[in-house]
């Protein structure tokens, strides 16, 4: 029997001995060419290669998706399967895999154990740490061998290249509907299920995903963040800026069908529908086609005009926003 003399764990080849020691010394001697990491095994080396290579010889039997790793195809099956064998004492949320129940503990620990060497922040995961540092650095390591474009992770770049595939592997269970990633999936099935899990702690108003809060939370803070660059005027969200616009650009974008008339705002189409002139526009009409088909859009009319018309939130992400997204990183978790 081979046993560590620092931790007294014992193993049965004296060659793995030899590797768990590196556990202890910190020792990494095999390194990998194009990027310069060190691993303390080979065959650690070998998986991380394909990071660089593209290479994934490991394959879903269910829908052909590949792998660079076994241990991501076993996690992958069990999306197919609903299998989630890791749960937590705590709060019994369970998992698929189980590092994501190790992570997920630290909700309730308030463990950091990562920390920057530039700025001391500490975080949860050492995923997020290197988000970090990349993002202070600007460094973007993965690029797209279709259009250059480069990005700060291997999961933005491999969400990136669907633009060009047109792949959408995520479906929702209910209407088909198809996504990209598997975060639009998730934030799409609340419109089936009505879940708005992320709460303002201010007002206890709740939304369907957290970019929503986090523009909600503006509100209450007073914060404006997208400043107009001709009239300096400052909007809490991208959206609003974007309808602020039109006002210097002149376009305007919703247009009433039966009058020709165009309006920058939809609260202005809206108000002109349900004008006298827009009502005597559609008897009008009534005379010059047949008296069924012109009585039907007289009373089609009509009834939208007596609904009450509420414009929907625009909530848009900035591009900060959608790359922690591609990641699964929770904005409102990261700070810089």
């Amino acid at each position: 029997m081979n046993t560590c003399d620092i931790c007294n764990k014992n193993f049965t080849q004296k060659s793995k001995l030899v590797v768990h020691m590196r556990v202890h010394t910190g020792e990494k001697p095999f390194s990998c060419d194009q990027c310069e990491k060190a691993f303390p095994e080979n065959s650690a080396l070998t998986k991380h290669k394909r990071i660089h290579t593209g290479d994934k010889p490991y394959s879903c039997d269910q829908c052909g998706k590949t792998f660079s790793q076994t241990s991501h195809l076993t996690q992958h099956k069990r999306a197919h399967s609903g299998e989630k064998p890791y749960s937590c004492d705590q709060c019994k949320k369970t998992f698929n895999q189980s590092s994501d129940l190790t992570i997920h503990k630290r909700i309730h620990t308030g463990d950091k154990p990562y920390s920057c060497d530039q700025c001391e922040k500490t975080f949860a995961t050492i995923s997020h740490l290197t988000y970090h540092k990349r993002v202070r650095t600007g460094d973007k390591p993965y690029s797209c061998d279709q259009c250059e474009k480069t990005f700060t992770t291997i999961s933005q770049l491999t969400q990136h290249k669907r633009i060009h595939t047109g792949e959408t592997p995520y479906s929702c269970d209910q209407c088909g509907k198809t996504f990209s990633q598997i975060s639009n999936l998730t934030v799409h099935k609340r419109v089936h299920t009505d879940e708005k899990p992320y709460s303002c702690d201010q007002c206890e108003k709740s939304f369907k995903h957290s970019g929503a809060l986090t523009e909600h939370k503006r509100i209450h803070t007073g914060e404006k963040l997208y400043p107009c660059d001709q009239c300096k005027k400052k909007f809490t969200t991208a959206g609003n800026l974007n309808v602020h616009k039109r006002i210097h650009t002149g376009e305007k974008p919703f247009s009433c069908k039966f009058c020709n008339k165009h309006y920058t705002f939809s609260s202005q189409l809206a108000k002109h529908k349900k004008s006298v002139n827009h009502l005597e526009m559609m008897k009008s009409c009534n005379n010059t086609v047949s008296a069924s088909v012109s009585i039907s859009f007289i009373k089609c009319e009509e009834v939208y005009v007596k609904e009450e018309i509420k414009e929907e939130e625009i909530f848009e992400e900035d591009s900060l926003s959608i790359q922690m997204r591609a990641d699964n990183i929770d904005p409102l978790s990261i700070e810089m």
